[in-house]
């Protein structure tokens, strides 16, 4: 019999602080209605000078643990997520379990951008059903406000902080179908955030900020999402009909929206999270899951796709009976 990871919990945190399209606008030449118009973006969370990517973790990760009613000794692995450590290391996961107060567990980090969450479903998917654990918890946490130019105007917009949580345990009843995760390093300098630190050869003009070509990731994020849905269809012999929910990365309203026509699903069936929390990179699909957990419309028995598109290239989807 095939040993499944079963969603058993979920949990988000989003800051206190809202920094609106206008507030932006007082600071680079941009409006509220060009924003929006070109992403789908209204406002974003802004994490507090005490926040960092351990605390808000550690909030999403006890909403996760409470809903499941599940005693934190018993998970087995944390995996989190993310592109905005507290540290280059111990890994945040370290620092979440110090924070949780387990003591017997493996805890490490993944960073894949953008997908970071969707690769870590894959891999505690493969630990779950290999046996070697029974109960991993994933979260995936951003200050994406701390690696953000706030002069530019091509990436300020875009980006928010918070934090999303699933914890997931071995059943016998249909839980993750699949997982597909992808990267290509041809397009490394499309989408990239530098560390002067590590640089070989100093560039005195290059900040550890993120940097992007708008136009060039955009086209490539519509193709290879496009082509995950085909493959994550294919693989399970399954009909786009048969997706109850589309639970995609909060980019850009855009490539949400050619996703969802790619499926030939109305926008109805897609949970958007966009307009009030930006793009809060490898936390945006949990946070946006966990909304639609706990607002009722996503509900027990239904199929739905989470997909993602990040820096590196990164790529992936999870196609989960929840």
């Amino acid at each position: 019999m095939r040993r499944y990871s079963k969603v058993i919990g979920t949990g988000a945190y989003l800051p206190e602080e809202i920094r609106t399209n206008d507030h932006i606008s007082q600071t680079v030449d941009t409006s509220d209605s060009w924003i929006f118009e070109r992403t789908g973006i209204k406002s974003r969370r802004i994490a507090g000078p005490d926040e960092s990517a351990a605390s808000m973790a550690e909030i999403a990760a006890r909403q996760a643990l409470a809903a499941a009613e599940c005693d934190p000794n018993t998970i087995d692995l944390i995996i989190v997520a993310t592109g905005t450590p507290d540290r280059v290391y111990p890994s945040t996961g370290c620092l979440l379990q110090q924070r949780l107060g387990i003591k017997n567990t493996v805890a490490f980090d993944v960073q894949a951008a953008c997908s970071g969450s969707i690769f870590a479903l894959s891999i505690a998917d493969q630990y779950i059903q290999s046996g070697a654990a029974k109960t991993v918890l994933i979260v995936g946490s951003e200050l994406c406000s701390r690696i953000v130019d706030w002069t530019d105007r091509a990436t300020c917009i875009l980006f928010g902080d918070g934090a999303g949580a699933v914890l997931l345990s071995a059943s016998d009843e249909a839980g993750i179908l699949s997982t597909h995760i992808c990267s290509d390093g041809e397009y490394e300098d499309l989408l990239y955030c530098p560390n002067p630190q590590a640089a070989t050869e100093p560039n005195k003009d290059e900040t550890g900020f993120i940097r992007m070509r708008g136009n060039e990731v955009f086209k490539i994020a519509v193709n290879t999402l496009g082509q995950i849905v085909d493959e994550t269809l294919a693989a399970n012999n399954m009909d786009k009909s048969e997706i109850d929910w589309l639970v995609p990365h909060q980019a850009n309203i855009r490539i949400i929206a050619a996703t969802a026509k790619k499926l030939r699903m109305s926008m109805d069936q897609v949970v958007v999270t966009l307009e009030n929390q930006g793009n809060t990179s490898s936390a945006s699909v949990l946070i946006a899951f966990n909304e639609a957990v706990r607002d009722g419309r996503i509900q027990r028995g239904q199929v739905v796709l989470l997909e993602a598109f990040g820096a590196g290239f990164t790529w992936g989807s999870a196609l989960i009976k929840y």
